[in-house]
């Protein structure tokens, strides 16, 4: 058998990163969140929130932004934001630009 008991990828796995952000003083504990993550990006803190609920805090850096805990969340109290990693800049400037920059200021007729 294989162990699946630490399946989660790293920062620097990860094709997509996501960011949580959850409203604390209206979270209520419910865990719903966490159950809908794959990522175990989600977990009941230790705290309390001003209405007394112990409230769900997030792992930014294992989370994906596949937005579940967002969409399971009965009081809308969790906002995920998907960022992709900077792709490397191609140059896509012709060789003979100057020429064609040069043509076009002072087209010879």
């Amino acid at each position: 058998m294989e162990d699946n008991t630490n399946k989660t990828a790293t920062a620097k796995e990860r094709k997509v990163k996501g960011r949580v952000e959850i409203d604390i003083q209206r979270c209520k504990g419910c865990e719903l969140c966490t159950t809908a993550c794959k990522e175990h990006a989600l977990t009941l803190s230790d705290t309390i929130n001003i209405k007394g609920y112990r409230y769900i805090i997030a792992n930014n850096d294992v989370c994906t932004g596949c937005v579940n805990c967002a969409l399971v969340c009965p009081d809308a109290v969790i906002t995920v934001y998907r960022t992709h990693p900077k792709k490397k800049p191609i140059d896509i400037t012709p060789e003979n630009i100057k020429e064609q920059l040069q043509t076009m200021i002072s087209p010879s007729k």
